[in-house]
């Protein structure tokens, strides 16, 4: 029997491809479930269960948080990447470094397909399909939830005339936590003017009280709050622990999916939100204009190519080595203060700060120059427009 490799969640659409993949197919089946930080210990467990019970060869629970982190989320924070200034690309980036392990998972044991339980409306299936297609083209993709056009009673029917018969009741929200943020979809995304309930979001409000926190950065990566020290997987982990109490990080994501329709989710990311503004922060003391300047040109970038699959177009290390270049001098601490629903950033303290030159203070005096110094820069600086006045006159 050919092997095909499932890319597996444990719901409802996957264990339908399982099942289907035996029986209409005749395939040995494998199932991977790729961590990116959406699944504790008892979790995994139960998903590996179900997977045997459905009939796998094999299952495999692999944990990716590490490489996640150091080849996505990393390069995240030294972007300050927030897609249409918002989103801080939570589930999109994670996608992406699931379909590598799971087609690295499908050449190791040498699968002949790869299948996935994405529909035909979403960024998801374009995301898996290219990393397949561009890392291993001579596997062939099977999809059939997107092929088949299933309704979910049609899945559930399926599954239950061959002795499945779990619960597969549809929760109100649909919601996919990782190590990055937590998206969540209902009824109210799909419409233009409906906020999600304050019911739908995983993490409820716990605390009222104030707090005030330190973030550790070290050439541009988190590695402690206040007195904790940590790895930055470490610390992005307690950071959501401490701060999801306050609800902080809430928000809705609207943008254009790969495809070309708009889309709606709302989502919870409270340490990356925090991270990515404490870390913009300190940026703003120790870097120079330019470098700020064109960091967020290509961050920009960096975050749409990400969003869009094109995490194995070559530009992407170039724009890497950039971020990881501007990061020297990013090393220091910023103050913040925990609220109800938001927070405020208080300061910073680095070695590096600009603000701490000899030279002046702005807005107060000058140690370097003259006021015959100033006068005469002034006049030079307004050449250009005064040469542009000058010939144009009606202007």
């Amino acid at each position: 029997m050919d092997k095909v490799v499932v890319a597996y969640s444990g719901g409802l659409d996957t264990s339908y491809c399982v099942k289907y993949l035996i029986h209409e197919k005749n395939l040995e089946v494998h199932t991977i479930l790729v961590n990116t930080g959406g699944f504790d210990s008892e979790e995994l467990i139960a998903v590996k269960e179900r997977a045997l019970e459905l009939g796998s060869s094999h299952h495999e629970n692999k944990d990716i948080l590490e490489e996640f982190y150091q080849k996505a989320v990393k390069y995240l924070i030294f972007g300050n990447v927030l897609k249409n200034n918002t989103y801080p690309l939570s589930v999109s980036a994670e996608r992406i470094f699931q379909a590598i392990a799971v087609v690295e998972y499908a050449k190791k044991i040498g699968a002949k397909y790869i299948a996935h339980g994405s529909t035909g409306a979403g960024n998801d299936q374009i995301r898996f399909d290219l990393i397949f297609q561009t890392m291993a083209p001579e596997i062939e993709i099977i999809t059939p939830i997107r092929d088949l056009q299933l309704s979910r009673q049609e899945e559930m029917d399926y599954l239950k005339s061959h002795g499945v018969d779990y619960s597969w009741e549809k929760a109100q929200y649909s919601v996919n936590k990782g190590l990055w943020g937590t998206s969540v979809g209902g009824s109210e995304t799909l419409t233009s003017e409906k906020p999600l309930p304050e019911s739908a979001y995983p993490s409820q409000l716990q605390k009222t009280d104030s707090q005030t926190i330190t973030l550790h950065f070290e050439k541009g990566q988190p590695i402690g709050i206040d007195d904790y020290k940590g790895n930055p997987v470490e610390v992005i982990q307690k950071l959501e622990e401490i701060a999801n109490q306050y609800a902080i990080g809430r928000d809705i994501h609207v943008g254009d999916t790969i495809i070309g329709i708009k889309g709606r989710v709302g989502f919870e990311a409270a340490a990356a939100l925090l991270i990515i503004k404490a870390h913009h922060l300190l940026e703003k003391h120790v870097l120079s204009k330019w470098q700020q300047y064109w960091k967020e040109q290509l961050a920009n970038w960096y975050g749409m190519l990400l969003h869009e699959a094109n995490y194995l177009d070559p530009v992407m290390r170039n724009i890497e080595s950039f971020l990881d270049d501007s990061q020297k001098q990013v090393t220091g601490k910023v103050f913040i203060t925990l609220k109800p629903y938001h927070f405020t950033l208080d300061g910073i303290k680095s070695d590096h700060d600009l603000m701490k030159s000899d030279f002046g203070q702005y807005g107060e005096m000058n140690k370097a120059w003259t006021a015959d110094d100033a006068k005469g820069f002034i006049k030079l600086y307004g050449n250009a427009n005064k040469i542009y006045h000058n010939v144009n006159k009606e202007a």
